[in-house]
């Protein structure tokens, strides 16, 4: 098959959609090991902490969750001053990266 502007042009858009991916992945670990991980850890919570791992939790529910406790319409002081200060590309990020680590 020769290759047509078309392909050439999907192609692009594969490659930079990856990109972006793996983008976000290495801003959501960074976000994670200086926000998140000193209670929730990266694969398991810190020692004696009472708060959940987040390793292998769902994208979507991680993001809700996180916008939830940012807007106060999920009560918690902790959470909601820490995701106070998340943009929704920090919340994206993080959600990304906790998603698709093994527990």
């Amino acid at each position: 098959m020769k290759p047509t502007a078309l392909s050439g042009l999907l192609l692009l858009g594969l490659m930079s959609s990856q990109s972006a991916y793996a983008a976000s992945i290495y801003a959501g670990h960074a976000t994670a090991a200086a926000v998140c991980s000193q209670c929730h850890g990266i694969k398991t919570p810190s020692a004696d902490a009472p708060f959940p791992p987040l390793a292998g939790r769902d994208a979507d529910y991680l993001k809700t969750a996180l916008k939830q406790y940012r807007d106060k319409t999920r009560k918690s002081d902790i959470m909601n001053a820490i995701a106070g200060s998340l943009s929704d590309s920090d919340i994206s990020n993080v959600a990304t990266y906790y998603a698709r680590l093994k527990p």
